[in-house]
């Protein structure tokens, strides 16, 4: 009995402390996203920040909106009490602007993200593809940014500008 017990509560513990990682794990790679994206950001210059590939396509500056708009979204919404109001983009900001807010966006996500405690990661949210885990939230989160990160790394290409190097884990 006592070997059950003590297997019991080494399955169990593993558990916890894997779940506890989850967070930790998530924080690192969200604040080497950050860097990179500011890198990103930084690399394009002021004057190309409105363009785009092709007419269907957004801008480099609305792609950032859209980006920074999502995780305030997700952030706001799943890993806060806070009610989410949609922004409309600010027309006119400057580049130094642009990626000030992109930062905040990123700090405050990753605030509330800090403060999930690992039962709420297994929890159930609403969401418009169906409930989903605040752990599929988190996921999430990242890859939206990898996706449209992704995207104007090729604008950068596109414009002859070499893309910073990769910051990932």
């Amino acid at each position: 009995m006592k070997k059950y017990l003590i297997i019991a509560v080494l399955l169990l513990s593993n558990n916890i402390f894997a779940q506890v990682e989850v967070v930790s794990t998530f924080i690192e790679k969200w604040d080497n996203s950050k860097d990179y994206l500011v890198a990103v950001a930084e690399a394009m210059p002021e004057d190309k920040y409105d363009y785009k590939p092709a007419e269907r396509e957004m801008s480099f500056r609305e792609q950032l909106f859209h980006i920074q708009d999502n995780m305030n979204w997700l952030g706001t919404t799943h890993f806060s009490e806070e009610k989410y109001v949609k922004k409309e983009a600010v027309k006119g900001l400057s580049k130094a602007q642009i990626v000030q807010e992109i930062k905040a966006s990123f700090d405050k996500a990753k605030t509330f993200v800090q403060k999930t405690n690992n039962i709420e990661l297994s929890q159930k949210v609403d969401f418009f593809a169906g409930p989903k885990s605040k752990l599929q939230i988190l996921n999430l989160m990242q890859d939206h940014v990898t996706h449209h990160r992704a995207q104007i790394l090729v604008y950068l290409n596109l414009n002859g500008i070499q893309p910073p190097k990769y910051v990932g884990w």
